[in-house]
């Protein structure tokens, strides 16, 4: 899982490797942010130890299409085939992750560098764990990346923004039963990605999905003290139970689009055991880039999905400046005059955290916001092309929306016309200039 990510990433020099000891308050996110997120740091020292960890592993979409061997051209098939025809996993005897194994006298800060990322943050948080647990009826393992914020010794608090998730925890809680969960740190590619495909929205067992995108079986092992499955080779895994009738205050914590989340009072986790690997590698992300790119491309999918009904869409992409959650831009082949407005009203209607919306024609580069910028200014004009929705349900990750509890929802249909004056519309065009090789004229670029 993980050490063979590190050997592609260290075979394509998609990494670096951070010889100097650094803290894990402040200074190591520090490190993160200053590359944007986007470039793997294997840290070999942190706090002073022996200890390991590795951050802004997924934070680049190219970096996870590598390690998958997809491009933005085969991501949409892949991931809807791995949505539609899911494969079953592997139940193993043993794997690497159980060559440690701990059950008494548990403080997870001594054993991992959990960092502390920025000044307001209320306490130390394990950002990338991937959560673990079990539908006792179905049989089906649902993962999902959470944050925890370290309490101390052996307690976690966890934010639970699933429904489904939710709703079980409480009927549980309400038979004063406590909910058996597993943590998986030090994972790959592809059991990322399988944790963001929505559980309220699909129901499907993620080591199943997760065995499609792979193309093999994920290997699983027994936890020690809970009846779950977990990853043979990932890195570390945390076993435990989330209390019922127990809340401990959360955050402020450094959210998704650069603004303090507020506190509020969530479940308590109890450690029960550690497993781990020799020499693990703790792994981080900073929050909250990596778990947003990869459901940003999740959510692409369920985007293609939705505009595909109604209109010839060439691709679509969840932005980045909009955390990947908030706005969109789709390019289409366009048939018809209203197919950009029937694309803003089937965009905004596929989701109610969507807040902005851009639709273009398919000579536009949806990946450069230079052009769509020129394709706004050029192709658009407000009176005719922006679409306003008033007061729709929108969310809380967003500061803005929190002032009246509802967002307003933009669309804008930068497409040119396919009748009239068409001419007018005709990009300039230089033959042969894909063809140039500027090595040629300048060897020593």
């Amino acid at each position: 899982m993980l050490r063979a990510t590190l050997e592609k990433l260290k075979a394509s020099k998609d990494m670096l490797i951070c010889q100097q000891n650094v803290s894990s308050e402040y200074e190591l996110g520090a490190i993160l942010k200053h590359f944007n997120n986007k470039t793997p740091i294997l840290f070999n020292s942190v706090d002073g130890a022996k200890k390991r960890a590795i951050g802004g592993l997924y934070g680049d979409r190219n970096i996870i299409y590598n390690l998958m061997g997809i491009d933005k051209e085969t991501r949409i098939d892949k991931f809807i085939s791995a949505l539609v025809n899911p494969r079953d996993y592997k139940i193993v005897n043993d794997g690497p992750v159980r060559e440690n194994i701990v059950k008494h006298n548990i403080d997870l800060k001594r054993f991992f560098p959990i960092p502390k990322f920025n000044e307001k943050d209320s306490a130390r948080y394990i950002t990338a764990g991937v959560l673990v647990v079990k539908d006792k009826e179905k049989n089906n393992y649902y993962t999902s990346i959470r944050r925890f914020q370290y309490l101390g010794g052996n307690k976690l608090s966890v934010l639970i923004a699933s429904k489904k998730l939710m709703n079980d925890f409480l009927k549980m809680e309400k038979q004063n039963e406590s909910m058996e969960v597993a943590i998986v740190l030090g994972y790959d590619a592809e059991f990322l990605l399988s944790s963001q495909y929505s559980t309220d929205l699909y129901g499907v067992d993620k080591y199943r999905i997760d065995s499609a995108l792979r193309g093999e079986p994920l290997e699983l092992v027994k936890c020690e003290t809970v009846d779950l499955l977990v990853p043979a080779y990932c890195e570390i895994v945390l076993e435990g139970k989330i209390i019922s009738g127990k809340r401990e205050p959360e955050g402020p914590f450094g959210e998704l689009m650069g603004y303090y989340g507020i506190e509020k009072p969530q479940p308590v986790i109890e450690i029960n055991s550690i497993m781990y690997r020799n020499d693990p590698i703790f792994q981080i992300a900073f929050p909250c880039r990596e778990e947003h790119v990869s459901n940003g491309l999740i959510r692409e999918i369920e985007l293609y999905t939705n505009l595909n009904k109604i209109v010839d869409v060439s691709d679509v992409y969840v932005t980045e400046g909009g955390g990947y959650r908030f706005n969109a831009v789709a390019s289409i082949k366009k048939h018809n005059d209203g197919d950009g407005k029937s694309a803003i009203i089937s965009g905004l209607g596929y989701n109610s955290e969507l807040k902005q919306i851009v639709i273009v024609d398919d000579d536009v580069n949806i990946y450069d916001p230079q052009e769509i910028e020129w394709a706004i200014t050029t192709r658009a004009q407000a009176s005719n092309d922006f679409v306003i929705i008033k007061s729709a349900l929108g969310s809380a990750l967003e500061p803005s929306h929190t002032i009246s509890g509802t967002s307003d929802k933009v669309g804008i249909d930068a497409t040119k016309p396919i009748t009239g004056d068409i001419e007018r519309f005709e990009r300039t065009k230089i033959p042969g200039y894909d063809k140039i090789d500027i090595n040629k004229y300048f060897p020593t670029i």
